[in-house]
C-alpha cells in the first residue's frame, strides 16, 4: 500500500505540473495577443468544480476539476473541449480567438506543446547540473549481458558484450540501445574474447514486445559480502570481497552460480569437491572446497551492484548543463518518435498503457532524481502526443489553421464542431483501451 501511495503521489504531482505548464503556454500566448481567456482549469470539471476563484478585475476564472484526465483553458471564440457552440452564434468580438489573424491563432495553439518541450529541456538541464550524468558503458562490462529467450533465439548468448549496431558503437543501456539493435541489420558482440556478428531478424521487436521480461540485463559478478564461520567457504580460505569468476572451470556470474548450486541440490548430487576461481585485490587464484549435501557453502553475495560494474560519471556546470540538457531532450524525443511505429502492430497495441503503466515508471521509494527524470520524459511525451494531427488535440487545431493559411479560407464552424466531437470520441476510446490493458495485465 505504501508503494502504491508513493507512486500515486508522484504521478499526481508530475501530471499536475505538466498540465499547468501546458495550459499556461496557451494562456500566455492568448494574453499576448489580447485574446480573452474565460477559464483556466487543472483537470476536467464536467457538472461541477472542486475549487474555483476569479480575481477582482480579471476576465479569467481559475479552478480545479474532479476528473484528473488533463486540463484546459477556455478561450473566447473558439470551439474546444467545452463545446460552447452558443458563443459561436454571437457576433464576433475583437477579443475573441476567431477574430485574430491565423498566425496568432497558430501560436496560441502551439503554445502548450512549446512550453512542455521547453520544460523538459529545463528539467533535463537541471538534473545534469544537480546530479550529473552516470551510466554503465555497455562495451566495458566485464561479464557481458544476460539475454532473454527471444534474444537467444536471435543469436545472442549470455556473456556477450554489446559493441555496435551496423558499425555505430553502443554507449549505454536504455531504450535507444534496444531501438538500435532491432533496427540494425548486424550487431557486433565480443564473445569469448573474439568479435562475432549477430544478424537481426525483421520481426525481432514484435517478438520482444510479446515478452514479459527485459530483453537484456547486466551480468553481475558474485562478490562475497560475508562468510559463515565453520562452513566450507571459510574452511577453504575464501574472504569477504573475493569475486568468484569461475565454477569448475566455467565462467560464471551471480545468477549462474546460484542456479548451478540449486540445480545440483535438486538433482540430489552427493557432496563433492568443486573448484572456484576468484579474484582478490586484483590477483586471480583458485581453490577447491567440499560442499555439503545441501550445496550451501556459507557465503552471501554483495548486492550493492552500483560498485560492481564500471561507471562513467560526467559533471556539468550551470551553463554547460543547458546544451547537454537540450541534447538529452532532443535525443529523448527522437527515440520516442522512432518507437511510435511499433504502436501500430498487434503486440505494440497490447503494450499501450494507461495511468497504471505511467505510475509504475516512478520509483517505489521517493527519489527526487528519478521523479524529475520521469517528469521530463512525460513532458516530452505530452508535447509529442498533443501535436499529433488529431481533432480535439492541439495538433488537430494546428492542422486546420495550416489549411486556412494555405487555402485562405476557414473550415466552417459546423465542421469544426463535428471534428472536435470525433476527436474527443477517439481520445476517450484510446484512454479506455489503454487503461483496460492495465486492468488485464493486473488480473492476468
Amino acid at each position: 500500500m505504501e508503494t502504491f501511495l508513493i507512486r500515486t503521489l508522484q504521478l499526481v504531482m508530475s501530471l499536475s505540473l505538466l498540465v499547468v505548464i501546458h495550459e499556461m503556454g496557451h494562456f500566455l500566448f492568448a494574453r499576448l495577443f489580447k485574446t480573452r481567456v474565460e477559464k483556466f482549469c487543472l483537470f476536467f470539471d464536467p457538472w461541477f468544480t472542486l475549487f474555483k476563484f476569479k480575481p477582482k478585475n480579471s476576465e479569467t476564472e481559475y479552478g480545479i476539476g474532479w476528473l484528473p484526465l488533463g486540463g484546459y483553458v477556455k478561450i473566447a471564440g473558439m470551439i474546444d473541449e467545452s463545446m460552447d457552440t452558443e458563443q459561436m452564434k454571437q457576433p464576433m468580438q475583437p477579443w475573441e480567438f476567431r477574430a485574430k489573424p491565423a498566425w496568432q491563432r497558430l501560436l496560441i495553439m502551439v503554445g502548450g506543446v512549446l512550453f512542455n518541450f521547453l520544460l523538459a529541456l529545463f528539467i533535463y538541464s537541471m538534473i545534469l547540473f544537480a546530479w550529473g550524468d552516470s551510466y554503465i558503458p555497455v562495451q566495458k562490462v566485464p561479464l557481458g549481458m544476460d539475454f532473454n529467450e527471444t534474444m537467444h533465439q536471435a543469436g545472442f548468448r549470455d556473456g556477450d558484450v554489446l559493441i555496435s549496431a551496423d558499425g555505430v558503437p553502443f554507449e549505454r543501456m536504455g531504450s535507444d540501445l534496444l531501438t538500435a539493435i532491432v533496427d540494425a541489420r548486424q550487431v557486433t558482440v565480443l564473445r569469448d574474447g573474439q568479435e562475432a556478428s549477430v544478424y537481426i531478424p525483421d520481426n525481432l521487436m514484435d517478438r520482444l514486445l510479446a515478452d514479459s521480461t527485459r530483453f537484456a540485463d547486466f551480468r553481475y559478478p558474485f562478490v562475497i559480502d560475508s562468510i559463515v564461520d565453520g562452513r566450507p567457504a571459510a574452511l577453504a580460505g575464501l574472504q569477504p570481497g573475493d569475486s568468484i569468476t569461475q565454477l569448475d572451470g566455467r565462467n560464471i556470474a551471480y545468477f549462474d552460480f546460484k542456479e548451478e548450486m540449486l540445480k545440483r541440490k535438486a538433482d540430489g548430487q552427493a557432496s563433492h569437491d568443486i573448484c572456484l576461481t576468484y579474484v582478490r585485490s586484483g590477483v586471480t587464484d583458485t581453490l577447491t572446497l567440499t560442499t555439503d549435501s545441501l550445496y550451501e557453502i556459507g557465503i552471501t553475495a554483495d548486492m550493492r551492484t552500483s560498485h560492481l560494474l564500471p561507471v562513467v560519471k560526467k559533471e556539468y556546470t550551470f551553463f554547460s548543463s543547458f546544451p547537454a540538457g537540450v541534447m538529452l531532450g532532443v535525443n529523448t524525443l527522437k527515440g520516442y518518435v522512432g518507437q511510435m511505429k511499433y504502436l501500430f502492430s498487434k503486440e505494440g497495441a497490447k503494450q499501450l498503457g494507461g495511468f497504471g503503466t505511467i505510475g509504475s515508471i516512478f520509483p517505489a521509494t521517493w527519489d527526487w532524481h528519478q521523479f524529475w527524470y520521469m517528469t521530463a520524459f512525460l513532458s516530452i511525451i505530452l508535447a509529442f502526443m498533443n501535436i499529433l494531427p488529431i481533432p480535439a488535440l492541439d495538433g488537430g487545431h494546428v492542422l486546420f489553421l495550416i489549411y486556412e493559411i494555405v487555402a485562405r479560407r476557414k473550415p466552417s464552424d459546423k465542421f469544426m464542431e463535428r471534428a472536435q466531437m470525433v476527436g474527443m470520441f477517439l481520445l476517450f476510446a484510446l484512454l479506455l483501451w489503454a487503461n483496460l490493458n492495465d486492468v488485464l495485465r493486473f488480473i492476468f
